[in-house]
């Protein structure tokens, strides 16, 4: 069935205090998708995000973001009073989130709401089902910011190798504060639930997201060390990453740790089942990032500067997913299949089933023959103007060649479009493709430039900002959506 949908992450919603949250204006946007003709609501991964505000690099591949807590609703729960929210700068750029601000200000009053707040049984419930990975986050988390945020690599040798007295002794120290990280959690939990299932009554489902890494600094290395490539230090042995390629001479590090795949296969794939297990109740279809590294893996050797002296090897393949359909049944995932793809990748996203990606922005270089250009499309794809990590249609416009350019223009065949207008016109060509889905960035329907960008990789100080200003949504772009949406088959 031919649909659409809108990538939008959560923190780039209009809001009162400074981020996007689970607020009024989360509601009032899915009612703009719901008007717009608009079927799926892509968003970025919820985890908790540190340095870098990255959400690709989270404390903790099950917790959500305590940012995305709405106030409001603290409020009318007599947990927070409308003075101690007014009374926090949250806002600097009404345009972008100003992330120390928000780090200093929204953990100040959450702790204020949980010195108020009282169990119930809802509480205890939410502890109890989710205690497999709640109560290692919750001491990480207490632990960590009992020292300032230093990494758990740096811990006392003790916290670092979880001796079981170390551990008992913080749990008791840090009760507080593990209670409070708990809160955070069930008030997250509680208000995301209410939003998908509101999204969900009005006819829209969400497209979440997961990186296939998580993070050296997270729960989940440090109280799961066997699931990774560690040696006897739990240092990692190698780190993740991309070889060097035309947009890099010397690769991407990412330096996330990878994988002990034989450990994996031992246990059936029991921390992947788990993991995409939690994922199926946040969203109701998944995005895997890079998907590719199933089939061969990256490896950097660990303390290397770059990536350039890596090595490929080969993943768990077709396996792992056998046995996610084993155990959940028919789930419903997108490859993130973007990037240098051999035979082998290839056969297994055809084997798998699953839906890969095309991205318009990748379809116009120099050989006029890639594989994203619309007419070399199959039904079971997702066709993406662009990602959160291109540059918005106006920002790229301004960046291409002038061959590049004049071929797209010879391609669509809209040589008079005034520039502004633009963006309209690649929605339209990715509206218009066989693909099953087609998915647009909201900042491309409003026309924005560069400025509106999401992520640049490989860079660090400007991403992850934007957002949305009140209004900014207005009738007439939902009626062109709706209408450009209806021309083309998708509502």
């Amino acid at each position: 069935m031919r649909a659409s949908g809108v990538l939008l992450p959560v923190s780039a919603l209009p809001s009162k205090y400074g981020i996007g949250s689970f607020s009024k204006e989360a509601f009032e946007f899915v009612d703009q998708l719901k008007r717009g003709g608009q079927r799926y609501w892509q968003i970025l991964p919820l985890g908790p995000t540190g340095y870098g505000d990255s959400p690709y690099q989270s404390f903790s591949t099950f917790a959500g973001n305590p940012f995305y807590i709405d106030l409001e609703a603290l409020i009318q729960e007599g947990l927070l009073s409308r003075q101690e929210c007014d009374s926090v700068d949250f806002i600097g750029h009404p345009s972008y989130v100003e992330y120390e601000k928000i780090y200093r200000g929204k953990f100040e009053v959450l702790k204020s709401a949980f010195w108020r707040y009282q169990p119930d049984e809802d509480y205890r419930d939410f502890v109890k089902e989710n205690a497999f990975w709640l109560e290692d986050y919750g001491l990480y988390m207490a632990i960590k910011n009992h020292l300032d945020g230093t990494s758990w690599s740096e811990w006392d040798d003790s916290l670092k190798r979880r001796d079981p007295e170390a551990v008992s002794r913080k749990r008791e120290e840090l009760e507080e504060d593990i209670r409070f990280v708990y809160f955070q959690q069930y008030e997250f939990a509680k208000q995301w639930g209410k939003l998908k299932k509101y999204a969900n009554d009005q006819g829209v489902r969400i497209i979440g997201d997961i990186p296939i890494y998580v993070a050296f600094d997270s729960a989940d290395a440090w109280s799961n060390p066997q699931l990774f490539q560690f040696d006897e230090e739990c240092n990692p042995t190698g780190v993740a990453g991309c070889p060097p390629d035309a947009f890099s001479a010397t690769g991407q590090l990412w330096g996330n740790p990878l994988y002990d795949w034989d450990y994996h296969k031992t246990t059936g794939y029991a921390w992947w089942i788990q993991r995409l297990r939690h994922c199926f109740k946040l969203y109701d279809v998944v995005r895997v990032d890079h998907f590719r590294g199933f089939d061969e893996y990256y490896a950097i050797p660990y303390g290397h500067e770059t990536a350039q002296y890596g090595q490929w090897k080969k993943g768990p393949g077709l396996e792992l997913f056998q046995a996610v359909k084993r155990e959940l049944g028919e789930v419903e995932i997108i490859a993130e299949d973007l990037g240098y793809l051999t035979e082998s990748v290839l056969k297994l996203v055809k084997d798998t089933g699953y839906p890969g990606m095309k991205v318009l922005q990748f379809a116009f270089d120099p050989s006029e023959n890639s594989d994203y250009l619309p007419h070399k499309y199959s039904h079971n794809c997702v066709v993406y103007t662009g990602t959160h990590d291109n540059n918005t249609i106006l920002g790229w416009l301004d960046e291409m060649s002038p061959h590049d350019k004049e071929f797209a223009l010879r391609y669509m065949n809209n040589y008079h479009t005034p520039h502004h207008e633009m963006p309209w016109d690649f929605i339209r060509l990715a509206m218009s493709s066989v693909a099953d889905l087609a998915v647009t960035p909201i900042q491309e329907f409003l026309c924005l430039g560069g400025e509106a960008r999401i992520n640049k990789p490989s860079t660090l100080g400007y991403n992850w900002k934007w957002r949305l200003i009140p209004g900014q949504i207005t009738d007439e772009v939902l009626d062109k959506m709706y209408q450009m949406t209806r021309l083309y088959g998708r509502v």
